[in-house]
């Protein structure tokens, strides 16, 4: 969405950046009531960030159940809050929002589980151990009990990203984007139609060929011809 993030309090006058902030209540006052003093720019982001040690610091204490119920909380609350438009500039889709979408798909679907197995719980505990820093397993590694959680997980990870790629691409129009970007809104689909439950190279495909597109709109020319590649090997799996 538009907004005017540079704000002037109405009652002390007070002038503070909501994109810094996040919040529109003044930091002096806190007062609610102000008014832009810029142009409106497109911009979805919010300053929040991940922060899991408090989690870690319990895996002694409480059961990886408990953990991972905590943990997908924590990565929902976090991920709505993310947007990839800052102050009009399209931001990449970084591997710390990856990790805590999969984070959460998996420790939800191993919340689930009623006798889950060692591999499943290794794998939760790998993730919890790094995903806010932006550290997550190799596809390779994923469990087949995830197989459909991380399949999920990648095509939330690309929608969530693309909603503000298309926003991005109708204030600056380029065609060769569009079209890739067809190209992995129908792959996401697929793989949503499918409950996720496809190979973990292809959705891990879907993913870097979304994440470079960001890097091809801002501006590395290179990035399209990767991001063909990828989906070039998923249109040969549909074929």
């Amino acid at each position: 969405m538009k907004i005017r993030g540079d704000r002037e309090c109405k009652s002390c006058g007070t002038r503070w950046s909501y994109y810094d902030s996040g919040s529109v209540a003044c930091p002096e006052c806190g007062s609610v009531h102000s008014v832009g003093v810029d142009d409106p720019t497109e911009h979805t982001d919010s300053p929040v960030e991940l922060d899991l040690t408090p989690l870690r610091n319990k895996v002694d204490e409480v059961t990886t159940d408990e953990l991972a119920r905590e943990a997908a909380e924590a990565c929902r609350t976090y991920t709505r809050k993310r947007g990839f438009i800052d102050t009009g500039r399209l931001k990449p889709l970084d591997e710390t929002f990856v990790a805590a979408v999969e984070l959460g798909a998996v420790a939800a679907a191993f919340a689930r589980r009623a006798r889950p197995s060692d591999a499943a719980e290794l794998y939760v505990l790998d993730l919890l151990g790094g995903a806010d820093r932006g550290e997550r397993p190799g596809h390779e590694a994923v469990p087949d009990a995830f197989r459909a959680a991380f399949g999920l997980a990648m095509a939330d990870a690309v929608d969530s990203y693309q909603r503000d790629v298309r926003s991005y691409l109708d204030d600056n129009p380029d065609e060769h984007a569009r079209r890739l970007s067809g190209r992995i809104r129908d792959h996401r689909k697929r793989i949503e139609a499918l409950d996720g439950d496809v190979d973990p190279a292809d959705a891990n495909r879907l993913m870097h060929a979304a994440r470079d597109l960001g890097r091809y709109i801002n501006g590395d020319e290179n990035a399209a011809v990767t991001a063909d590649n990828w989906l070039s090997g998923l249109d040969g799996d549909v074929l």
